[in-house]
């Protein structure tokens, strides 16, 4: 399981090795965290982040959700957060694993492998940057 949560990560925002006095932010910065990340546009972002649940059947959930605003994060940055607020919020849970990655059943019983569920993100995130322009 933690390997698809990772793949799904990493198609998102990649890990960086940043070097000192690196300041280049593109359209879309990402910021990766161990169980989740952050994808921040101008005034849209995405989050995604996983919660495992050691007290029941489910090994975890996945919340995505879609932000209008900069989001606020942990740490220094060089943006102040501009009142975020969640346009909508989707809840996935892993519902197969195998070694080859497991399958994602959203609330609406939509499923999704783990490259479709990072596509589906992206859709996500671009239809809000359209939206807020």
């Amino acid at each position: 399981m933690q390997r698809s949560v990772t793949a799904l990560l990493d198609a998102l925002a990649p890990e960086k090795v940043v070097k000192r006095g690196d300041t280049f932010h593109g359209p879309i910065e990402q910021h990766r965290t161990p169980v989740g990340c952050v994808l921040q546009a101008e005034n849209a972002a995405l989050s995604v982040s996983w919660f495992v649940d050691t007290r029941s059947e489910t090994l975890g959930e996945l919340h995505v959700n879609v932000w209008r605003g900069v989001v606020s994060r942990g740490g220094s940055s060089h943006r102040k957060p501009a009142k975020a607020s969640i346009v909508s919020e989707h809840v996935l849970r892993p519902i197969t694993s195998s070694t080859e990655g497991c399958l994602w059943r959203a609330e609406d019983g939509s499923e999704f492998d783990t490259p479709s569920l990072a596509a589906r993100c992206v859709a996500l995130l671009d239809k809000q940057i359209k939206a807020s322009v």
